[in-house]
């Protein structure tokens, strides 16, 4: 039988080291799921219930593996569903390439069923590379770009494969004019290196500061070391920006946490006091949680010079790898003699993580969501991987959870689109299938698609030597976050046909899949209950009933924002007494804390 150019994709995505593709079917992408069935099934067929699932199971797999995730989708309204996951992928410069079906070559322009311009669909969302396949001896060259370009530019890629094409046979490139090679797949990867005297420059300016700041982002996680032991010389504090959450772990006693309005108080400090910044591979967007601009001389290390110097008006600019760079910085670097700054920063993370200790006992009604997470970083194995998603709950995941030993964690940071964090954890499970991983979603993204997706989760378990899967539902019957952000930023009242959710019993669901299923209304069996889904032989589904009064106020709150929640309560919010007296009763847990 003649090899098909669905055939051949197969084949050269097996050559890129391709396990699973993430997709769901359709008549416009026909040549290539035949294609899976002759090639029995490799790279395997990851079937979601949305394609948009399929494209955020593809970013969380890329983003967990290093490897570039790959999803496929079919012409028409499938091509429309991938767009949310890659436009995440996008934002949070992650490598997937997504093979997408088009309406056979000879009715394009007619009108066709499911005929959409897919080059304008895409053309944004995957700028850094996007071309339309038309003829068999192009393909070679148009998948290995793809790929190439979404590893060396950590970007989203796309291939448009037209129907009939894809059932057509093979014919390689030919060497004539006009025929275009390709080589073999390989991923070379080149280390970048700042000039040794823009190095000298920002050893001087670090040499010369007094009360140093680091601040890391997700571009710094495999210069972990070499970030500790910059750290030590310059007695140095770091904040971690929420994309580099698990960059160093936080039981570092110089480690701030997360930086921003969902940071901590240590964060807020160590930026508020510095006189001298270290930012290493974030891109980290708002500028008024740094040094009060001209307050601190500062340095950056990033491997995108697009992205360099357009936060902070920074004075010396290194475009380089971060581990590579440090490297070459550190020798340079003289060891602060003069520890009480980092006497300083050590003493307060130790009073924050007391506060937070404080702050998840207190009573709530039915239980406290700070103390889901707090009570999980206690139990949380080393090698567990935490997937968060978008809403009220991302609050205690960013300051909660105490990251430890190798665990790792994302979340959709740029986009911070809702639904992400289940399809995330899918993704996360096929990367690593032989380590625990964690799901942090609020209910209103587990009725958008969280749900659906316990469904593959289910179907797919079997597949992973630990199968320990855990999706912890923060049940408070409410889109929280966007009700605090119309309390604190309009001084709104919460519009209950907008905000409130209909009750779910998400663990009930889980059981009709076969899973574990554990409901929570007693903050006292919390424990117990993370210790059952952990120790679990199966996925779980841990469902939390949570007050939704409980205010993730930021450390650092202004009296206009607090004015503006008390105001919103005011105007006739549901439960202003509640929400008052909890908003309070913490503010007040963190003064107390802070002024031991």
């Amino acid at each position: 039988m003649a090899q098909t150019v669905g055939d051949y994709l197969l084949r050269r995505l097996r050559d890129w080291g391709v396990r699973q593709v993430f997709g769901y079917p359709g008549d416009g992408i026909n040549g290539i799921v035949a294609a899976f069935g002759k090639a029995d099934n490799q790279p395997r067929f990851v079937q979601s219930r949305h394609e948009e699932m399929s494209a955020f199971e593809a970013v969380g797999y890329a983003k967990f593996s290093g490897e570039a995730g790959v999803c496929l989708a079919t012409s028409g309204p499938g091509a429309i569903h991938l767009l949310n996951g890659l436009y995440d992928a996008k934002l949070d410069h992650v490598p997937v390439v997504a093979v997408v079906g088009q309406t056979a070559r000879s009715a394009m322009g007619g009108s066709y069923q499911q005929e959409i311009d897919l080059q304008a669909l895409l053309k944004d969302v995957a700028s850094e590379y996007l071309v339309e396949v038309n003829v068999a001896e192009q393909l070679p060259n148009a998948l290995d770009r793809a790929f190439r370009t979404a590893l060396s530019r950590k970007a989203p890629t796309a291939l448009i494969v037209p129907a009939d094409l894809q059932e057509q046979e093979y014919t390689p490139p030919r060497h004539e004019f006009k025929q275009v090679p390709s080589s073999p797949p390989s991923t070379p990867r080149a280390v970048v290196i700042p000039p040794e005297d823009e190095i000298a420059h920002a050893a001087e300016v670090l040499n010369a500061g007094e009360r140093v700041a680091i601040l890391a982002g997700q571009g710094a996680r495999n210069a972990a070391e070499e970030l500790m032991r910059t750290a030590d010389v310059l007695g140095a504090g770091v904040a971690k920006a929420l994309l580099g959450k698990d960059v160093l772990p936080d039981d570092l006693p110089y480690v701030t946490g997360a930086i921003g309005l969902l940071g901590t108080r240590p964060s807020y400090e160590l930026m508020r006091d510095c006189d001298t910044l270290l930012i290493v591979g974030s891109n980290f967007p708002y500028s008024q949680f740094l040094p009060e601009f001209g307050q601190a001389r500062a340095v950056q290390i990033d491997i995108d010079g697009g992205l360099i110097g357009m936060r902070y008006p920074t004075e010396v600019n290194l475009v380089g790898e971060a581990k590579a760079t440090l490297r070459s910085l550190l020798p340079l670097l003289e060891r602060k003699t003069d520890r009480s700054w980092r006497d300083t920063l050590e003493r307060n993370v130790a009073d924050w993580w007391t506060t937070l200790h404080g702050q998840a006992m207190l009573e709530a009604d039915p239980v406290n969501p700070m103390r889901v997470v707090h009570e999980l970083s206690h139990r949380a194995p080393h090698d567990a991987i935490v997937t968060a998603d978008s809403g009220s709950s991302t609050n205690w995941y960013a300051r909660n959870l105490m990251m430890r030993g190798r665990m790792r964690g994302s979340l959709s940071g740029t986009l911070a689109t809702m639904g992400a964090g289940v399809p995330y954890a899918i993704g996360a499970k096929f990367a690593h299938p032989d380590r625990p991983v964690i799901a942090l979603v609020g209910d209103g993204a587990m009725q958008m698609n969280g749900m659906a997706e316990l469904v593959t989760i289910a179907r797919y378990r079997k597949l992973w030597q630990d199968q320990r899967l855990v999706v912890c539902v923060f049940n408070n019957h409410d889109l929280n976050q966007v009700t605090w952000e119309l309390r604190a930023m309009g001084g709104a009242p919460k519009f209950e046909e907008s905000q409130s959710l209909p009750d779910v019993p998400y663990a009930k669901f889980a059981e009709l899949m076969g899973l574990v299923g554990i409901t929570v209304d007693d903050p006292g069996d919390l424990g117990a209950a993370w210790d059952t889904a952990l120790a679990a032989d199966r996925p779980a589904v841990l469902d939390v009933h949570c007050d939704p009064e409980l205010p993730p106020i930021p450390p650092h709150a202004t009296f206009d924002q607090v004015k503006s929640v008390t105001e919103a309560l005011l105007k006739g919010d549901p439960n202003a007494w509640h929400v008052l007296v909890q908003g309070a009763k913490t503010k007040a847990r963190e003064v107390l804390s802070g002024s031991r």
